[in-house]
């Protein structure tokens, strides 16, 4: 008797999401740097260390124009909120100009 298992479906509509524990602690960046191509925008999120003179990029994603353009609509519509629930937020003084400037 061949019989198969099928995995249960979620309801229509709906995705199950697993996050591995080393990503659900996070990664602390202070700054970011992003490039692009045609294809895909590529961001580079550092923690820089300039009293020690020494960085690392702890992480690195790589996404589609079109997604890019989600996300920072998404960004856009939670700083917008967050502001009207905490009060305005003041723009920090780039340390220089890495990770600030656009390429």
């Amino acid at each position: 008797m061949n019989e198969q298992k099928t995995q249960p479906q979620p309801p229509k509509g709906q995705m199950q999401i697993k996050i591995a524990d080393d990503v659900l602690k996070g990664l602390y960046a202070n700054a970011m740097q992003v490039f692009h191509t045609k294809e895909e925008f590529v961001l580079d999120f550092m923690n820089l260390s300039p009293h020690q003179g020494i960085g690392i990029v702890n992480s690195k994603v790589v996404m589609s124009p079109g997604h890019i353009k989600r996300v920072i609509a998404a960004l856009q519509d939670n700083l917008k909120r967050y502001e009207t629930q905490f009060g305005k937020i003041e723009e920090a003084e780039a340390p220089n100009e890495l990770g600030f400037k656009s390429k």
